[in-house]
């Protein structure tokens, strides 16, 4: 069901909790979202329609056709190569925001099946991984 998009930076603020079984939902929610917002967005998390649950939804453009992808409890296991960008965001009113990201990061997840999976990305998808995992920890850029 595709959910309002949440614009209050108190609530966007606070941390995200682990997501279970119970938040598949969440998920399916999130992923209808972004698809309904694709003209104006390339991935969204959890908080953003009103969901404290490390979830994120993101077009990942990593494999040989891009492709929407679903993270339940995502986490960077490692980094490298910090860049400074600006990135708008569509939950933050406003323009671009100036932050640091890194060219390469390696991610821990589960699927909607909680199987876990460790992928290495770079690039665009990268950044973008990178934006909604600030938003699940409460970081607005």
């Amino acid at each position: 069901m595709i959910k309002e998009v949440i614009h209050d930076p108190i609530f966007l603020a606070g941390k995200s909790e682990i997501a279970t079984k119970e938040d598949l939902q969440v998920a399916q929610d999130l992923l209808d979202t972004l698809i309904a917002n694709k003209d104006d967005c390339v991935g969204m998390a959890a908080n953003m329609i009103g969901a404290r649950k490390r979830i994120i939804a993101f077009l990942d453009e990593s494999g040989r056709a891009p492709t929407y992808t679903l993270m339940l409890n995502p986490e960077i296991i490692k980094k490298s190569g910090p860049y400074d960008t600006e990135e708008g965001c569509l939950s933050l009113l406003g323009g671009p925001r100036k932050c640091k990201r890194y060219q390469t990061i390696k991610v821990q997840w589960q699927t909607t099946e909680f199987q876990t999976r460790i992928k290495t990305f770079t690039g665009w998808s990268a950044q973008i991984i990178q934006h909604e995992l600030d938003h699940c920890n409460g970081i607005l850029i």
